[in-house]
């Protein structure tokens, strides 16, 4: 898309609700959202009918595991999938790739492998592991996200877990900085694998109870509490922790959650013995444990939906043996994020709007990009999605485009169908078929990061 054009739809998810309207496209940009009526005579128009044009979803939680495990997932094949799923903003973790962005240096070997590859635009969160606080301020400098780490081991041993000692020393530079840390919680003092028939999922579930997700967020409202700068849960999957974050928002802390499409749809009572490609950690829990987090999210006690894709090779699932506990954990969801979470939300009866603000408008503002990317309104870019609400499909091994076909998803219905993907106004993605080449660019966080020689 090049010059300024329009797209016209019935149902525009605007900052004012859901609407008819004309978005206006200019250099890459929404230059405005008008009243069809309202549109300069000249301008060329695409009329949408009915289908629903809204903002690119923003993820902000991803492993996309390059360089260093690019046989798990890489730039070219995670975005290419992202863009098929409607997303037009990701951001990859700072663990899975070998080394680890814990350093200034391994986040420049992380940029040079996506640049030039991505398919839409991408940034990257740093680490926080032990000894590593020196190393803060140069990977902000640089353009990095925020930081993220893990309270208990994180599965890979370049990156190693942190205690409460450590954040001590690194959670007053990101505060002074102004950029979140983003905390995998769960601890315990005794991390012991399954016990007994590790083919049942029950064995996995109860090997890593709530208690670990509650008392490490506990912890960590704690910290926010004392160093006052941001803190914000990764795959928020104990429901018994509602409460307490509910608690520390009314307190004022700068304290936040975000769960994810797995834990929104699935529940323990449902997966059979031997389906490891449904292991994650934190595990899915019980049906009333889903419920609850549904019910936490339309209270605003939950910021956001996001994927943790967390893609391996297939034979680190194990599925031959279906072993829960040998089996790498982590699911592979980027191109149906949106879809398998909109099928839950019209089952429950929210809309548009919701789904606007937790998949697109709250990620953007976790990763400083609100008035950037994830509204519709007059300077943002124009990273946009036509939608069918209404339209289901069942996805098949085929049509995947991560690197590895295996999904949860596939086989499962699902309602609502990507019809485009927009980057900056440029088209990255068309019903079935990729943009053929990358116009994705690595996306800083206003006002951290500084020029880099």
């Amino acid at each position: 898309m090049s010059g300024e054009q329009v797209l016209r739809s019935k149902r525009v998810v605007t900052a004012s609700g859901v609407r008819e309207a004309a978005v206006v496209i200019r250099e890459g940009r929404v230059a405005a959202v008008l009243a069809p009526a309202d549109v300069p005579a000249g301008l060329p128009v695409e009329d949408l009918g009915d289908k629903v044009l809204m903002p690119g979803v923003v993820d902000c939680h991803a492993h996309i595991n390059e360089p260093g495990r690019t046989e798990w997932e890489g730039f070219e094949t995670a975005t290419r999938a992202a863009a098929a799923g409607g997303i037009t903003t990701v951001v990859d973790m700072p663990l899975n790739s070998i080394p680890a962005t814990t350093t200034r240096e391994a986040l420049s070997q992380k940029a040079a492998a996506a640049e030039g590859r991505c398919a839409i635009d991408y940034g990257f969160w740093g680490g926080v592991i032990p000894g590593n606080a020196g190393e803060l301020d140069a990977m902000v400098d640089a353009g990095v996200t925020g930081f993220k780490c893990f309270l208990i081991h994180s599965g890979v041993d370049e990156f190693p877990h942190v205690t409460r000692e450590d954040l001590a020393r690194a959670m007053p530079i990101l505060a002074r900085r102004g950029v979140p840390l983003i905390v995998h919680a769960e601890m315990t003092p005794d991390e012991r694998p399954p016990q007994g028939d590790t083919r049942t999922y029950r064995s996995y579930l109860e090997s890593r109870p709530r208690r670990w997700e509650d008392d490490a967020i506990r912890m960590m409202i704690e910290l926010c509490r004392e160093h006052r700068g941001r803190v914000h849960i990764v795959h928020l999957s104990s429901s018994d922790a509602l409460p307490d974050i509910a608690a520390a928002r009314r307190e004022g802390l700068p304290f936040g959650a975000e769960t994810c499409p797995h834990y929104l749809t699935f529940d323990a009572e449902h997966i059979p013995d031997g389906a490891t490609y449904l292991k994650c950690a934190p595990p899915i829990r019980e049906a009333e444990n889903r419920e609850k987090l549904w019910a936490g999210l339309a209270r605003g006690e939950i910021d956001m939906v996001v994927s943790d894709h967390s893609p391996c090779t297939p034979g680190l699932k194990h599925l031959d043996r279906g072993d829960f506990a040998a089996a790498w954990g982590g699911i592979a969801s980027l191109q149906f994020s949106l879809p398998a979470v909109w099928t839950g939300m019209r089952e429950r009866g929210h809309g548009l709007e919701s789904l606007v603000r937790w998949m697109c408008q709250n990620p953007a503002r976790l990763i400083g990009l609100e008035g950037v990317k994830g509204s519709l309104v007059p300077g943002v870019d124009a990273d946009l999605l036509v939608f069918d609400p209404e339209a289901s499909f069942t996805p098949e091994p085929s049509q995947v485009l991560h690197r590895h076909s295996l999904t949860p998803y596939a086989g499962r219905s699902l309602t609502g169908v990507v019809e485009r993907t927009y980057v900056r106004g440029q088209r990255v993605y068309t019903r079935g078929e990729p943009a053929p080449s990358p116009v994705g660019r690595w996306v800083r966080r206003p006002g951290t990061a500084r020029p880099v020689a």
